[in-house]
């Protein structure tokens, strides 16, 4: 997580792999022979800026390409064109099949999963505290510097605790270490792999690889296809949308911002987060604690497929309201059922989400906030000479704060006191997946029962997505002036309240 907020080189090649894929879909031609031409447009020149060879860079941007278009990784061991399947997925709906985050074998730096090092800053003390705390006997004297034996070391830390000149370090490989599942190991060549039956694809091993080697698959092609159709496109986009494309684009201008990439119109997910609310809220008053011995909420999917993957005994814990996505989707597939609709999101999990069944006929694509930014490049929108509209109105204060860690938990809490004031509701929150484990194995024991328990997989929530474009805290900043923007604080007081039965039986 050190990288987020940095905009490296890492940043710069993802971000124009999006930008070209969503200019290979606006255009009219020949789709193949214009993605074997992008590697050498993303990485021009004939020397090697980034890896050791400029051939092994345009190797890897191919993949890239291939990913973000939907299609797999070629296998390594077989010759087969950065362009192989690109006909049959210039189509106008879902094209792709799992695994939805993909390591690129060769691009990866086959990082050890965990050390333990003595550094330079060694001085050879006469004490050796390094020594004497070692429960393992795996530290000797060389030359006057302390030495590791690996083969002993148990990477407990205590010899690095004690050096008094911090001269010891742990490293750690930045996606295992990200990972709250435990899902990457490495394989015979010490090369990262993903246990897919572990990963939840919250998309945090994403932004942490320094090496660009982990991606997951895209919708932009597709999406774009859907927009050149005659077919009506709707945007519905997540709470965490505030202030990921400003400071050129005011909230004012976000309709007409994505009318010109061809969208019909936008819809705000925050009052889908309304109704899931009220949902969540009736849930808990009416389960806990005769039924089930704590109810964990539903919003974050990585963090409720965590919880079931974890303890699949508590699976009935977890709330079954509809996510704030699926509820807004069907609201609007209500007013319009033939239109498709595209979730903006700053969420790699909700791409899993919207691959279920039950979801899959009502949202069609799901794109990242990173994703559409390079809709925007795409098309050359100039933020600031679009006019500005009618700001989105519908949600409230409460339901845009489901982009935050709390918010979730905090809005339910409203919601129970309105339908019950006399009810005390216990709440405790965690974000990260590890701390969501934590939080779990605690319920697990019996310490929360009685308790609300609010799961987010993203460190401060989903302004910290894998799809965001936004640093945390500039996000966070951006998302309290458009909650205070908002027409109405509680979600209680939402419009829709009287859609909800019929939108649960959909």
């Amino acid at each position: 997580m050190k990288m987020r907020g940095i905009y490296s080189s890492v940043t710069d090649i993802r971000r124009k792999v999006f930008t070209e894929v969503a200019r290979l879909a606006y255009e009219e031609g020949d789709y193949a022979e214009k993605i074997a031409e992008l590697p050498y447009k993303i990485v021009p020149g004939s020397k090697a800026v980034y890896r050791e060879s400029i051939f092994l860079e345009r190797a890897i941007v191919e993949e890239r390409l291939r990913l973000a278009i939907g299609l797999p990784l070629r296998p390594i061991e077989e010759h087969k064109s950065v362009a192989d399947g690109i006909e049959e997925s210039a189509i106008a709906e879902k094209y792709y099949d799992p695994p939805l985050v993909n390591i690129i074998k060769f691009a990866c730096n086959g990082c050890a999963e965990k050390r333990v090092m003595v550094t330079e800053g060694c001085q050879g003390c006469l004490e050796h505290p390094c020594q004497e705390v070692c429960p393992k006997q795996a530290i000797h004297m060389e030359n006057g510097r302390s030495v590791i034996d690996q083969e002993k070391c148990i990477k407990c830390g205590k010899c690095l605790e004690s050096c008094p000149y911090n001269a010891i370090i742990k490293q750690e490989r930045p996606c295992a270490k990200a990972c709250g599942m435990n899902a990457i190991h490495s394989d015979e060549y010490g090369r990262a792999e993903i246990d897919y039956d572990k990963c939840v694809s919250c998309g945090m091993c994403l932004v942490s690889c320094p090496f660009s080697a982990i991606v997951d698959k895209g919708q932009i092609y597709q999406t774009i296809m859907a927009l050149k159709s005659d077919t009506p496109v709707y945007a519905i986009v997540a709470p965490a949308v505030a202030g990921q494309f400003e400071p050129e684009l005011k909230n004012t201008q976000l309709r007409g911002a994505f009318k010109a990439l061809g969208f019909t119109d936008i819809k705000e997910v925050a009052v889908g987060a309304d109704l899931c609310t009220i949902e969540e809220a009736k849930d808990f008053m009416k389960e806990v604690p005769e039924k089930i011995p704590f109810m964990g909420t539903s919003c974050c999917p990585a963090w409720s497929v965590m919880a079931k993957k974890t303890v699949p005994q508590l699976a009935n814990c977890i709330s079954m309201a509809l996510t704030p996505m699926v509820l807004t989707a069907r609201l609007l597939k209500q007013e319009e059922p033939d239109c498709k609709i595209v979730f903006v999101g700053p969420c790699a999990a909700k791409k899993l989400e919207a691959s279920r069944k039950s979801v899959r006929s009502y949202v069609d694509f799901v794109l990242t906030f990173e994703e559409v930014k390079g809709m925007f490049d795409a098309k050359d929108v100039d933020f600031a000479s679009l006019p500005e509209e009618e700001p989105l109105t519908q949600a409230s204060s409460d339901g845009r704060g489901f982009a935050v860690s709390g918010g979730v938990a905090a809005a339910v809490v409203k919601a129970v006191k309105r339908m019950d004031p006399d009810r005390e509701v216990k709440v405790v929150s965690a974000n990260g997946l590890q701390e969501c484990k934590k939080m779990l194995m605690a319920a697990k024991a019996g310490k929360y029962n009685g308790y609300l328990l609010e799961g987010m997989a993203c460190p401060g929530g989903c302004i910290a997505g894998a799809g965001t474009v936004q640093t945390v805290k500039k996000a966070g900043v951006a998302l309290e002036k458009m909650k205070k923007e908002a027409s109405f604080e509680e979600c209680m007081d939402t419009s829709f309240g009287g859609e909800l039965e019929k939108l649960e039986e959909l």
